[in-house]
């Protein structure tokens, strides 16, 4: 009886010992392979399943939770050198009756990376417009969010395409000509190399670079172990030429200025959201777009940083339904006046 005894804590005790054993290995030996388990753990434990549609040869990888009813799906862009399960933290604060939709930028993620592409700010919306006809999600108006360069994407759409939109939020946008330069900006100026061969702050490729582009682009101080640090970089590095050549196609004379260039075109109703301490695109760029659209909402975050969606994910959704619930008020306002 003891010896049977004996046996069973042993294989127990065996049995609780692979996981954990797999946890350190995995954190010490692959840190990258923990994240992307991380990333399957939350779209799983969040209802987000992946899918893929197709525009000829071109393969768009997206992920979604619920399907199209009465209130407007929305649609979110993420921003340069992301992926869509960024938005995961905010898909946590939104109701699940929602129909949400995350897709991977052109070349980003599991989206197609073609050869001589455009990444331009309107090349991407063509891209984006291909994915939304793909999957018929203009079928009714929805409402498109976009942080960074996704941003950007998002306001040229509305500008290019605003029949397919009910209303948008640009989250810390890029594109824009801000009367205040970002600490980005000002390193960016600051190097002496040419452009092709210039450092790029938001490319890192060791480590410490990791944590110096966490540093500008978060006002929260993370203390991320140098082993999931590291493991942020190795799934990066392999991706970084790429990363370099959509830097300088977006930050190009073609898309440097995209979304001011369009911003007095947008109809649909307009949210911003950005973090009053954003070292990547400077705050003033909000004064920009409430300039030229003086209807639109503007909402400022105290102690946050570029990367709204990660450090205010549960500010960042409540903004959003609060925005949303506004305009089918005002709808439901005008429809009352003019019956």
């Amino acid at each position: 009886m003891d010896l049977d005894m004996f046996s069973m804590i042993a294989v127990a005790s065996g049995m609780l010992a692979v996981p954990i054993l797999a946890f350190i290995a995995c954190f010490f030996l692959w840190p990258s392979a923990l994240i992307n388990f991380y990333n399957w753990y939350w779209r799983r434990a969040l209802g987000m399943q992946v899918k893929h549609a197709e525009h000829g040869k071109y393969r768009f990888s997206y992920s979604f939770r619920g399907k199209q009813g009465n209130q407007p799906s929305i649609l979110m862009l993420h921003g340069f050198s992301a992926h869509k399960d960024m938005w995961l933290s905010v898909v946590k604060f939104l109701p699940k009756h929602l129909h949400l939709v995350c897709v991977d930028m052109p070349g980003h993620g599991g989206t197609s990376r073609s050869a001589g592409e455009d990444y331009t700010a309107e090349g991407q919306v063509k891209r984006i417009h291909q994915f939304v006809e793909c999957i018929r999600l203009n079928r009714k108006p929805f409402h498109l969010v976009g942080t960074s360069m996704g941003g950007n994407v998002a306001g040229v759409y509305a500008a290019l395409y605003p029949s397919d939109l009910c209303s948008v939020t640009l989250i810390c946008p890029a594109g824009l000509n801000c009367p205040n330069d970002s600490q980005l900006i000002k390193l960016l100026q600051g190097s002496e190399t040419s452009q092709s061969t210039r450092k790029i702050p938001l490319i890192p490729s060791t480590p410490e670079e990791m944590d110096e582009m966490m540093k500008l682009c978060s006002y929260i101080r993370f203390k991320i172990p140098q082993q999931i640090l590291q493991g942020l970089v190795d799934v990066r590095i392999p991706h970084n030429d790429f990363y370099r050549e959509v830097f300088l196609q977006i930050a190009g004379e073609k898309s440097r200025h995209s979304l001011q260039e369009n911003v007095h075109k947008i109809s649909v109703p307009v949210q911003v959201i950005w973090g009053k301490h954003d070292q990547v695109i400077d705050v003033s760029g909000a004064t920009v777009v409430s300039s030229a659209l003086p209807g639109c909402r503007v909402d400022l975050l105290e102690k946050c940083g570029h990367s709204v969606v990660m450090e205010r994910p549960r500010k960042t959704a409540k903004l959003i339904l609060e925005f949303l619930t506004s305009q089918r008020c005002n709808e439901g306002c005008n429809d009352k006046k003019t019956s």
